[in-house]
């Protein structure tokens, strides 16, 4: 298992909502949040679940980010994507926790190891960390998570249920 990986919005927001931010330990012990995304997180109030579970788990650490490449940019992506992108380029082997099509797409262009909230509930499933995967997938959907049933039924073939 890697060492850190770097996770943007919307994985933090829907495990966080759903109690399961546990699961991001899937990918490494260590978690790191851009800036740009902990901003994100935090304008949604002090009282929000996700700014709570952000400032108050110990292996989630927010980091500075360096300027956006170039190659990034052209992708328009958000910030928060940009940023997470950014960080994973500049440390090869750092893989990249993003649920956002663009952002994933951009990410496998640019070779950069990469992860998404399914794939992590997949990873506990086949560690047996999880009894059963689609339950918590329809946790994650009743918390805003969005995914095509298709998507779903490949992903869940692919673990065995």
């Amino acid at each position: 298992m890697r060492k850190q990986a770097v996770v943007n919005a919307s994985p933090l927001i829907f495990l966080s909502k759903a109690g399961l931010i546990h699961l991001l330990q899937q990918a490494a012990p260590d978690i790191v949040a851009p800036e740009m995304v902990v901003l994100e997180i935090n304008r949604r109030g002090p009282n929000d679940i996700t700014a709570r579970t952000v400032a108050n788990t110990p292996w989630v650490a927010t980091v500075e980010v360096p300027l956006i490449p170039p190659l990034i940019q052209s992708w328009d992506l958000g910030p928060g994507e940009s940023a997470v992108l950014a960080y994973a380029q500049t440390h090869p082997g750092i893989p990249a926790i993003i649920d956002d099509g663009a952002g994933r797409r951009c990410a496998e262009t640019l070779g950069i190891p990469l992860l998404g909230t399914l794939g992590l509930v997949m990873i506990a499933k086949k560690r047996g960390l999880i009894p059963a995967a689609r339950p918590v997938i329809a946790l994650l959907k009743q918390h805003g998570m969005f995914l095509a049933e298709s998507k779903i039924d490949r992903a869940m073939s692919l673990i065995g249920e």
